[in-house]
């Protein structure tokens, strides 16, 4: 082996498409840690939470330690490191929601699905996760769905919203 051999780049969890954007972001920042947050959103997204492959890689990118994009992502409510449902559904109950019935509106969430706060439904369908702040403080109580917001909730609105959900969702072929 001479000393010009270099090791090969591992192979990536991320697909050519997500890796060439991270390598185009790196490149934008002067400084590359300033892309770690926007790299965990979007590694989040294909992957569907932050693994230990993911944390690892996104560290070898910027160049910086697995503990240190460990201490940024467990900062952020809408990071995680388990996976979750397709559809993830974040409930506020800070303050302004929690006075307009967030609780409620959570409980009912609950009962409807079966699981409580962290859990994903057996099919994997849904998760559902208590949040302190969703920014929409002026139509609270509300959720959001993967990045889509609802507002204005009362608990009566919660099964037409999963069954909208549920109707999205790809139906599984049955085997004849």
């Amino acid at each position: 082996m001479s000393a010009n051999t270099t090791k090969p780049e591992p192979a990536s969890v991320f697909s050519p498409d997500l890796a060439a954007r991270f390598d185009a972001l790196v490149q934008k920042y002067p400084v590359s840690r300033s892309a770690l947050i926007p790299m965990l959103l979007y590694a989040q997204d294909e992957v569907g939470y932050l693994s230990q492959a993911v944390v690892a890689e996104i560290a070898r990118r910027i160049g910086i330690t697995e503990l240190e994009v460990r201490n940024v992502a467990t900062y952020y409510s809408m990071l995680r490191f388990k996976p979750a449902g397709k559809y993830n559904i974040q409930v506020c109950t800070n303050i302004s929601c929690m006075l307009r019935g967030a609780y409620e509106v959570l409980d009912r969430f609950r009962e409807e699905l079966g699981i409580d706060p962290h859990g994903v439904t057996a099919d994997g369908l849904f998760s559902l996760e208590e949040v302190e702040c969703i920014g929409a403080c002026c139509w609270a109580p509300a959720i959001q769905v993967n990045y889509e917001f609802h507002d204005e909730l009362k608990p009566d609105l919660v099964p037409g919203i999963l069954g909208a959900y549920r109707n999205q969702a790809p139906k599984k072929e049955k085997n004849a």
